[in-house]
């Protein structure tokens, strides 16, 4: 039995090539990965012993060869094939060892030359990997190094398992399809399209889900890289992660990241924020939203901007939570929420890889966006009424603007001192938002006098106007660019409110 071995990622290399010397196996191998090898004191072949035919171009050149294709591509079923090897003193190749060059992590580097990010384009490495997994019931492929202990354990053992080498060819045609997926990605960018004609993707399997949004439908998660995103945060304690925490998980940090470094808590119920605010720290963050909405907080998810202390976890461990996310947790903290054995406490930050496209699924196709920007910076604001807003407006109006960004469509919030004390999501019509977002406020005892309204598109009409000053609302920060946005603008001075065009519109769908 022969085994070529060529591999960037050497992690167990050693181990298993040292079980396949033991169970007999001849080692072929090219530059760095025999050089391993040898000083682990094993016996190998240079590839270009095998082919007869010198390694050339820096290494471009060293597997292209008949000699390798020939020994993997060969059916060892059809005597024609086995005939036409011999004839030309070709041997077989019962099991190929490949993991490629690490493109995608080369083309992370800060500052990379294009030049060296193209020498990290594998060749060899993939039309190894596609000739022995279309042989598949002939050669063992291996291209992840977790499939190392049950390949040699069937080496070791004489034996066979069709259904793993089929398995074995399946991740290889997935792994070289993600890798080419990574290089034609990085081609468009470098010529600055975010839309090429064709618009290649790649994820891996992070975990099984145990359902989907219903019971009924099956579900996993994928990652575009192991690590990142919110495959990067830690679980501490509690039940798996659902798909629908998850999608509540990216709802939170979603509306965490207007705030940046600032003490902030999101409570998330359905993707939407149904408590959002700022303050001193964690404790007070959470209890002021909290306060927002209190019944609606049951059963949510919540994320906090910094880190969890003792305080805050002993108030969060009072209400019946799904998750909770923060960068980091104190260690009695996390025995505190622990007690919750259903809970799940999630640890790290799960931040966007840069260029990083919005996607979203439709029937027989896909739409592709850029991700929303961060609101606009208040410089920009545009205030369109008689009166100018007070600085306790400024900071609510800010605060407010920040916050509808994460609502669901058609969205107004109401904000009051750093916090959300109403908000209107999902409805059909502007007015009925601002309707819901009064009433969500002074059914849970906020009073909305002097409070101050986002909304994230324009107001199509005045009636939306005139509802919110009825309820006490004295500032408004809206996009702006309706038809009637004169009319608007007279209503908002007809009650003495003040009212802010960004120039920005903030749809979520």
């Amino acid at each position: 039995m022969r085994a070529l071995l060529s591999v960037s990622d050497k992690s167990g290399l050693v181990p298993f090539a040292q079980g396949l010397a033991a169970a007999g196996v001849e080692l072929v191998s090219t530059g760095g990965t025999a050089r391993t090898l040898r000083e682990a004191g094993l016996a190998v072949r240079d590839i270009s012993e095998l082919t007869g035919f010198p390694e050339m171009l820096d290494g471009r050149v060293k597997t292209l060869h008949p000699v390798v294709h020939g020994g993997l591509l060969a059916r060892r079923d059809l005597p024609e094939h086995m005939e036409a090897i011999k004839a030309h003193n070709i041997g077989t190749i019962d099991l190929v060892v490949v993991n490629l060059y690490p493109f995608r992590e080369t083309a992370a580097k800060p500052g990379v030359h294009p030049d060296e990010v193209i020498e990290n384009i594998d060749i060899g490495g993939p039309s190894m990997l596609r000739s022995a997994a279309k042989n598949f019931e002939s050669v063992w492929v291996i291209v992840d190094p977790s499939d190392y202990g049950r390949v040699l354990a069937h080496v070791d053992a004489g034996s066979d398992d069709a259904a793993l080498r089929r398995l074995l060819a399946e991740k290889v045609y997935a792994h070289t399809s993600a890798y080419d997926a990574a290089i034609a990605q990085w081609f468009a960018q470098q010529r600055g399209e975010p839309f090429p004609d064709r618009y290649p993707l790649a994820f891996e399997k992070q975990q099984s889900l145990r359902y989907g949004e219903n019971p009924q439908q099956r579900a996993a998660f994928y990652v575009e890289k192991p690590g990142t995103g919110l495959g990067a945060l830690v679980q501490k304690g509690g039940k798996e992660l659902s798909f629908n925490n998850l999608l509540d998980l990216e709802g939170a940090l979603l509306a965490l990241e207007p705030f940046g470094e600032q003490p902030a808590c999101a409570i998330i119920k359905h993707t939407t924020p149904c408590g959002l605010a700022t303050g001193s720290d964690a404790l007070d963050a959470y209890r002021k939203a909290l306060a927002c909405d209190p019944v609606s907080a049951f059963g949510s998810v919540i994320a906090f901007s910094g880190p969890i202390d003792v305080a805050a976890a002993e108030a969060i461990s009072s209400l019946f939570v799904e998750c909770i996310v923060a960068p980091h947790f104190a260690d009695e903290a996390v025995e505190i929420l622990g007690r919750k054995k259903n809970l799940r406490v999630l640890e790290g930050r799960a931040t966007w890889p840069a260029n990083t496209m919005d996607l979203k699924r439709v029937r027989g196709g896909l739409l592709v966006q850029d991700r929303a920007p961060a609101p606009t910076d208040p410089q920009q604001w545009n205030v369109v009424t008689t009166r100018q807003p007070t600085g306790d407006e400024q900071r609510d109006l800010l605060f407010a603007w920040k916050a509808v960004a994460s609502v669901k469509s058609n969205a107004i919030v109401l904000a009051r001192g750093g916090a959300t004390i109403g908000s209107g999501a999902g409805q059909m019509s502007r007015v009925d938002a601002s309707f819901v977002a009064v009433h969500k406020a002074t059914a849970l005892g906020h009073t909305t006098q002097g409070a101050a309204l986002g909304s994230d598109a324009f107001f199509p009409f005045r009636d939306g106007i005139d509802q919110a000053a009825a309820a006490g609302v004295t500032a408004i920060v809206q996009p702006g660019g309706s038809v009637r946005d004169e009319e608007v603008i007279a209503a908002a001075n007809e009650h003495g409110m003040t009212m802010i065009f960004t120039g920005e519109r903030l749809f979520r769908h």
